[in-house]
C-alpha cells in the first residue's frame, strides 16, 4: 500500500539560487581535519578591524543566504576576502566570526529582543578584586561597575534580552531547542566561537558574536562599540530567510515531554509520574504500573534525540523539505503522528540498549544520575529495559491502517534486523571483554562498531524514507552511510573516553577500566614491540593494581603508539567515505541534511581545559543545568 499520502502537500516557493561559491551540492566536499590554532589571530588594531568588519558586510550582502554556510565554504570566501585586503592567513578564524555574524545580521535583528539569548565570557570580569562569587552555575554577577559585564548586561536587559554569562557551554542549543529564544548573540573567545560555527551556526540558528580581543581568559577585552551595535541591531525592510533545523530539532525533543509523550503513546496502566512518586517520598512504586512508570521516565529523560531528529528530518526532506524554510515551525507542526511514534520508537530502542549497556558495563551514572539498575536493582533495570524494547515496537505496529500495512512491515522488519544486529556487536563486545585472550585486530574492532553502533543511525533514516515512499535505491547509500557514520562517531566515542566525561561522572581510561574492547587497543597492540604489547596485555589481567596507575600506564603506551592520532585518521577516511556518499545523493534536502549529521555527529574532541569553566549564571524557565548528550 502506498504511503503517499502521508507526504505533506505541496507548496510552491521561491526558486533558490546557489552561491557562486557553494561547489558543496555539484563537486562534493572534501573535509579534512587540521590544526587551526594559528588561524585564530585578532588584528592588531581597531582601524584594521573596523576595516575588514566593513569588507565583511560588503562580502555578506552578495551571499545567497537561502542555506546557511558551510564552514569550509565559508573559509574560502574569508581567504579569498583576506587576500584582497593584502592580510595574512592568521586573521582566518577571527572573520570567519565577523563573516558569519554580518551573514545573520538582518534575520538576528528582525528577531524581537525578547527572544534573543544575549551570551557574556566570565572572562570579562576583572580578575583581581572581582567582588562575585562562582555558585553551581557559573559567575553570580554583583554589577559593581568594575567591568564591562554589568554594562553589557543591563544594557541587553533594558531592551529585554535573556542574558547569560556564559563559557562555551552545551546549554545554549538546548535553550535554542526548548523553545526560549529564536536568536543568540554575544561575546566569547575565538577558541569558543570556533565550536559556536559547528553547533550553533550549521543548524541555521540566527547568531551574532564579537569576538574577544584575546584568549587568555584573564582581563581580556572587546571593541565595546561592536557589542552595543549587536546589542541594538536593526532590522532591514527586506529579510532573506536562511533554511534552519531548529524546527525539526525542537520536534524531535516535544515528542519527549511529558504530556506530548502521553498523548502519543498513552501509559496502559495510568500510574503516577515517577518524579511525583519522588516528591512525595514515602510512596511507593506500584507494582503493577512500576515498570512502565520507570520506563517512561527514562524514555523522557537526557540526551539530544539526535535519532528522533533524523527520522522526521529524513521524512521532511523527501516531502519537500518544508520544515526548514521560513515558516517551516507550521509545516513540522503538521507532521503524521505516525512520523512521530516512529521516531519515538527509535529512542524506546535506543534508550533500552542503554539501560541494558550499563548493566553489562556496571556503569554508575547516566544523564547526571545513577543508572537504573543502581536505582532500582539488576533485575528491574532489565525489565525495563526490555519493556522499552515492546513500546519502540507496539509505536510503529500501532499505525498501520494510518501508514499502511506495507510501510509498517517493512519498518518493523527493519527495526528488527537493526536490534538483531546490534545485539550481535554488543555480544562480540562482552565475550571478548571476558575472555582470557585480549589480543584484538583493528579489522576486528571496527566490525564490532558496525555492529553496534550502525544499526541505530541507520534505522532512524530509514524508518524516515520509508514513512515518506518506498526506500527502493536508496538502501544501498543509506546502509554504507550509516556504517561509516557509526563507525566514525563510535571511534570519537572511544577518544572522549580519554578525556572523561563529566555528565555521566565518568573519569578518563574507562573502557580500559571496563575491559571493553576499542579501536585504540587494537592499534596499540598492532604498533608496540612484542615486550610492550605483553606489558600492555599484562595491565588487562592485573585485577589488583589501582586505577589511576592502570589508566596512566596504558596511556603511555598508547601515546608511544600512536593511537591516539591513528584514530583520527581513521575518522577522517570513514567521515570521507560518508561525504562521498552524501554527494550523490538526491533530492538536494536529503544531501544537505546527511552533510548536517556529518557536521554535528562527528564532532571532533576537544583538548582538555586547563582550568574549570563555569558554565551558566543565570537560568531560564525549565532549564536547570547542562544536560548531557
Amino acid at each position: 500500500m502506498s504511503t503517499a499520502h502521508l507526504a505533506q502537500p505541496s507548496v510552491s516557493e521561491p526558486e533558490q539560487v546557489e552561491t557562486p561559491i557553494g561547489a558543496v551540492a555539484e563537486g562534493g566536499r572534501k573535509s579534512r581535519r587540521r590544526q587551526t590554532a594559528h588561524l585564530k589571530d585578532v588584528p592588531p588594531t581597531a582601524q584594521l578591524r573596523e576595516s575588514l568588519r566593513e569588507h565583511c558586510r560588503r562580502v555578506a550582502a552578495q551571499l545567497d543566504k537561502s542555506r546557511p554556510l558551510a564552514k569550509d565554504e565559508m573559509e574560502q570566501v574569508v581567504r579569498r576576502m583576506l587576500a584582497e585586503a593584502n592580510q595574512p592567513e592568521s586573521y582566518v578564524g577571527w572573520a570567519m566570526v565577523v563573516l558569519a555574524t554580518e551573514f545573520w545580521r538582518d534575520q538576528v535583528a528582525a528577531v524581537p529582543p525578547s527572544r534573543r539569548l544575549f551570551l557574556l565570557p566570565h572572562c570579562l570580569k576583572h580578575a583581581e578584586g572581582c567582588p562575585a562569587d562562582y555558585d553551581d552555575f557559573g559567575l553570580d554577577c554583583e554589577r559593581c561597575g568594575a567591568c564591562s559585564i554589568a554594562d553589557f548586561r543591563g544594557e541587553a536587559e533594558k531592551l529585554g534580552h535573556k542574558v547569560l554569562v556564559a563559557e562555551g557551554s552545551p546549554i545554549v542549543l538546548k535553550i535554542i531547542v526548548s523553545g526560549y529564544v529564536d536568536a543568540i548573540v554575544g561575546v566569547a573567545c575565538l577558541n569558543v566561537l570556533e565550536k559556536a560555527i559547528d553547533k550553533i551556526l550549521l543548524a541555521g540558528i540566527p547568531c551574532m558574536a564579537v569576538p574577544l580581543l584575546s584568549s587568555d581568559c584573564r582581563n581580556t577585552s572587546v571593541d565595546e562599540s561592536w557589542v552595543h551595535d549587536m546589542i541594538h541591531v536593526q532590522p532591514s525592510a527586506d529579510v532573506q530567510s536562511t533554511r534552519s533545523y531548529v524546527h525539526l530539532l525542537r520536534a524531535a525533543s516535544g515528542i519527549f515531554q511529558a504530556e506530548e509523550m502521553e498523548r502519543l503513546a498513552p501509559r496502559l496502566r495510568g500510574g503516577p509520574r515517577l518524579a511525583e512518586l519522588r516528591a512525595a517520598g514515602d510512596k511507593q512504586l506500584d507494582p503493577i504500573a512500576g515498570t512502565e512508570t520507570i520506563a517512561y521516565d527514562f524514555l523522557g529523560r537526557g540526551g539530544k534525540y539526535s535519532r528522533p531528529f533524523i527520522t522526521l528530518a529524513v521524512y521532511d526532506a523527501l516531502t519537500g523539505g518544508h520544515g526548514t524554510a521560513r515558516d517551516g515551525a507550521d509545516h513540522v507542526a503538521k507532521l503524521p503522528d505516525a512520523v512521530r511514534r516512529a521516531a519515538m520508537s527509535i529512542e524506546a530502542f535506543h534508550k533500552a540498549s542503554l539501560v541494558h549497556d550499563d548493566i553489562e558495563d556496571n556503569d554508575q551514572f547516566r544523564y547526571g544520575e545513577e543508572t537504573l539498575h543502581r536505582q532500582f536493582g539488576t533485575p528491574t533495570a532489565i525489565n525495563v529495559g526490555d519493556f522499552l524494547i515492546g513500546l519502540g515496537y507496539r509505536l510503529v505496529s500501532r499505525d498501520s491502517k494510518v501508514a499502511g500495512a506495507d510501510t509498517v512491515a517493512d519498518i518493523l522488519d527493519f527495526l528488527a534486523d537493526s536490534h538483531l544486529r546490534l545485539s550481535e556487536g554488543q555480544g562480540a563486545e562482552l565475550l571478548w571483554r571476558d575472555a582470557r585472550d585480549k589480543r584484538l585486530k583493528p579489522l576486528d574492532a571496527l566490525k564490532i562498531y558496525a555492529l553496534k553502533t550502525a544499526p541505530a543511525f541507520e534505522a532512524a533514516v530509514y524508518s524516515g524514507i520509508r514513512l515518506a515512499r518506498p526506500v527502493g535505491d536508496l538502501a544501498e547509500p543509506v546502509r554504507q552511510f550509516a556504517r561509516n557514520l557509526g563507525v566514525a562517531f563510535q571511534i570519537l566515542n572511544d577518544l572522549q573516553d580519554w578525556r572523561g566525561d563529566k555528565h555521566n561522572k565518568m573519569a578518563a581510561g574507562g573502557d580500559v577500566l571496563g575491559g571493553r574492547p576499542t579501536i585504540l587497543w587494537a592499534l596499540a597492540l598492532e604498533a608496540l614491540s612484542p615486550a610492550e604489547q605483553e606489558q600492555l596485555l599484562g595491565l588487562a589481567a592485573d585485577h589488583q593494581m589501582p586505577a589511576s596507575a592502570k589508566v596512566s600506564l596504558t596511556r603511555g603506551l598508547y601515546e608511544k603508539a600512536g593511537v591516539f592520532e591513528k584514530a583520527l585518521r581513521l575518522v577522517d577516511k570513514h567521515q570521507e567515505r560518508a561525504e562521498a556518499i552524501a554527494d550523490q545523493l538526491e533530492p538536494e534536502e536529503l544531501r544537505r541534511l546527511f552533510y548536517y549529521l556529518i557536521d554535528t555527529v562527528l564532532e571532533r574532541p576537544a583538548e582538555p581545559a586547563e582550568t574549570p569553566r563555569p558554565v551558566v549564571s543565570a537560568i531560564l524557565p525549565g532549564i536547570a543545568a547542562p544536560v548531557p548528550s
